[in-house]
């Protein structure tokens, strides 16, 4: 890498909070991909773009906040919860996202179907989304709002692949700013 694509783990000044004591210091990007592969950047809004056709705004922000839980992406988790929350999505509903096999009654059937069908497409951990998973998508959506859906998670899950790999710093996101 040149030294112009590259930083350092060293920070800015530690932001101090209200009782005095300081944050720690926010880590700076790796890389502003988004600048260096602007085609590239250009192409996944395309994508991202058809990929929400047809599906619920609130439901598409669910499946992003859990993949990017799943993949540890702190600037799509900053990015999708900041826009569930200016949509109208409860704080609470998206507070146990993260343990929503325990906590089902927050969700509805369908939601719970594509909470579930994030994490099997997301981990592949078995390489592949078992039938159990697929078949109950399959039974809360129509054949084109689940290709709709499938294209969503796989989206959601490369723009993750971006943000972690480079290092996008959270925060500074204002909802409906990349809208």
């Amino acid at each position: 890498m040149s030294a112009q694509t590259t930083t350092t783990d060293t920070a800015d000044t530690p932001t101090p909070t209200a009782d005095g004591t300081a944050r720690a210091a926010e880590r700076a990007p790796r890389l502003s991909w988004t600048e260096r592969a602007p085609e590239v950047y250009k192409a996944m809004v395309r994508l991202d773009a058809a990929a929400r056709r047809g599906l619920d705004p609130t439901l598409y922000e669910l499946v992003k906040i859990r993949a990017s839980q799943i993949n540890h992406c702190a600037f799509c988790l900053d990015m999708h919860t900041k826009d569930a929350l200016a949509a109208g999505e409860s704080v609470e509903r998206i507070i146990q996202l993260g343990a929503w096999e325990e906590s089902r009654h927050f969700y509805t059937e369908k939601e719970l179907a594509a909470i579930e069908l994030t994490e099997a497409i997301t981990v592949l951990t078995d390489g592949f989304v078992p039938d159990e998973v697929y078949e109950r998508a399959a039974r809360h959506f129509e054949e084109t709002e689940l290709a709709q859906l499938i294209a969503a998670i796989t989206v959601i899950n490369a723009w993750n692949r971006f943000g972690v790999s480079t290092r996008m710093t959270p925060g500074h996101y204002q909802p409906g700013q990349h809208a």
